[in-house]
C-alpha cells in the first residue's frame, strides 16, 4: 500500500483534532471556544477530517472497572512460520475476537503484542489458551498480567503548518 503524504493541516486544525482526540463527546460551540471558530466552522472542519479520513471513527470509551472486575494482559507472540499467508491467519483470529483490544505486529524478538481484557485471571488464561495454545504456528507466547493501566490512549502528535 503506497504511503499517503500527510494532510496539510494549520494550527487550528492541530488544535481541534487534539481537543477531538481527547473527548470527541464535546459540543460544537465548546471547541469553537477553544479554537477560536463559530460552532459552523468546526462543524465544517469536522466534515472535511472525516471525508479525508483523519477521523477513523468515533467511538465511546467505556471505564472497564464500573462493569465490576476487570483484568489486562499484555501477550507477546512469535509465530513458527511466517509466510504472508500465516500472518494474515493470524491477524483475521486476533480481529475477530471481541476481549482482543488490541494488537500489533512488530519488529525484533516477538512478532505480536496482544492486548487482552477478561473479568478474571482464570477467564483471561483460558482465552490465551484458546487463541494461541491450540495454534501449532506458535512457536511461543509469554502473558503478562496488567496490574496497573499507567496511562492508556490512542492519541497521535497532530503535525501542522506553522502560522
Amino acid at each position: 500500500m503506497p504511503e499517503v503524504p500527510p494532510p496539510r493541516l494549520d494550527e487550528i486544525d492541530a488544535r481541534l483534532l487534539d481537543l477531538l482526540q481527547h473527548d470527541a463527546g464535546r459540543t460544537l460551540h465548546d471547541l469553537g471556544d477553544q479554537v477560536g471558530l463559530s460552532p459552523s466552522a468546526v462543524q465544517r472542519r469536522i466534515a472535511r477530517y472525516r471525508r479525508d479520513g483523519l477521523i477513523a471513527r468515533q467511538v465511546a470509551v467505556l471505564d472497564p472497572y464500573r462493569f465490576g472486575p476487570a483484568v489486562l494482559a499484555v501477550v507477546l507472540v512469535t509465530l513458527d512460520q511466517e509466510s504472508f499467508e500465516q500472518h494474515r491467519a493470524f491477524a483475521e483470529r486476533m480481529r475477530s475476537e471481541p476481549q482482543v483490544q488490541q494488537c500489533y505486529q512488530v519488529a525484533g524478538p516477538w512478532d505480536y503484542v496482544v492486548v487482552l481484557a477478561a473479568r478474571s485471571t482464570r477467564e483471561c488464561g483460558r482465552l490465551g489458551d484458546r487463541l494461541l495454545k491450540g495454534d501449532d504456528n506458535i512457536r511461543r507466547y509469554e502473558t503478562l498480567v496488567v496490574f496497573d493501566a499507567v496511562k492508556t490512549g490512542l492519541a497521535l502528535p497532530i503535525p501542522h503548518e506553522p502560522s
